[in-house]
């Protein structure tokens, strides 16, 4: 059965994913595979590069960032073309990986939920959220708004899942995954 882990910036899905390791579950994480695939893989690289421009990668074969980032930032239009090549790449890599459990911020965005059996979301109040974000980027409030503001609103992710973990930094974890895992061995 694929798992899928999904939920919005600072609800907390990769502190999730670690008790998932602690308990021998590897989870494949969306966000890792992309940045890898973008490194090594010579069909993106040859897919971006004819996208953006000859300025995609520098000479030592790095991605430039600077360049990426201005081009996804023009349009919407240049954000669908990037993720149209990415996000396949990532479908494939995940398959070929043979893990189960999966990561991903963007999971209803993507179209990657598609792939998963059940989807879990992890979920914390807003407050919580923006304040984790805001330590650990070392960010401002503004700043997180707006990513927030590009993710799919928390309450629609828990409507489409079919668990939720709330990680309020109160609510017992570990108890909740054990529900959970137990339902997913039940056939449905």
């Amino acid at each position: 059965m694929r798992i899928g882990i999904a939920g919005g910036i600072g609800s907390g899905k990769s502190y999730v994913c670690r008790q998932l390791q602690r308990r021998g579950i590897t989870v494949y994480d969306c966000d890792s595979a992309a940045k890898r695939l973008i490194r090594t893989s010579p069909d993106i690289r040859r897919q971006l590069t004819a996208l953006i421009g000859p300025d995609t990668y520098t000479a030592e074969g790095q991605l430039n960032k600077a360049a990426v980032a201005q081009f996804l930032l023009a349009s919407e239009a240049n954000t669908k073309a990037i993720n149209d090549i990415v996000h396949p790449a990532v479908f494939r890599d995940f398959e070929e990986s043979g893990l189960e459990w999966l990561e991903s911020a963007i999971m209803y965005e993507s179209g990657i939920y598609r792939l998963m059996d059940r989807v879990i979301v992890v979920t914390a109040p807003l407050e919580v959220r923006i304040h984790r974000v805001m330590d650990r980027d070392h960010i401002t409030r503004e700043k997180v708004l707006e990513w927030m503001a590009k993710q799919l609103p928390q309450e629609e992710v828990v409507r489409r899942a079919d668990f939720e973990i709330v990680n309020d930094g109160q609510a017992d974890i570990e108890q909740q995954l054990n529900k959970i895992i137990q339902q997913c061995n039940k056939p449905f």
